[in-house]
């Protein structure tokens, strides 16, 4: 587990820009089971590509005229409840940190693993992220 003193700047980037961050499983039952509509989870990460792709992706993808109506997040290594209790709304996908889920209704309906943020720039997973936008939201 990180100190959250070290970790507080890489979740408020995703707090100023609108997304929840859910610390606790509860709060991730709450808000994924049963939704309606659509919701965007990043589950973030304190690796290079969380701060280089992941996030900035996930922020400019935003800039589009149709995105999801939710926005959240769980910590991976520092909320390790609420981001346990996510990965289990992402199977059958394999644990994976940084990664960028969508969620229609409920249901998983893209998602991006760490191996496809790794390597890739931000406007990459920005333009991933609106083609998914395009379709669900």
């Amino acid at each position: 587990m990180y100190p959250a003193h070290l970790v507080a700047p890489m979740a408020q980037q995703l707090n100023d820009y609108g997304f929840e961050s859910l610390t606790t499983p509860e709060k991730v039952i709450e808000t994924l089971e049963n939704d309606e509509g659509t919701t965007l989870v990043v589950v973030n990460s304190v690796c290079g590509c969380a701060a280089a792709n992941a996030r900035p992706g996930a922020i400019m993808s935003l800039d589009y005229d149709k995105k999801p109506a939710k926005l959240v997040t769980v910590f991976a290594g520092v909320d390790k409840d609420a981001t346990e209790k996510a990965r289990e709304f992402l199977l059958p996908y394999p644990p994976s940190s940084p990664s960028i889920a969508l969620f229609k209704d409920g249901k998983l309906v893209h998602f991006l693993e760490r191996h496809h943020i790794e390597g890739r720039p931000a406007n990459i997973i920005c333009d991933n992220l609106q083609m998914a936008y395009e379709r669900f939201c």
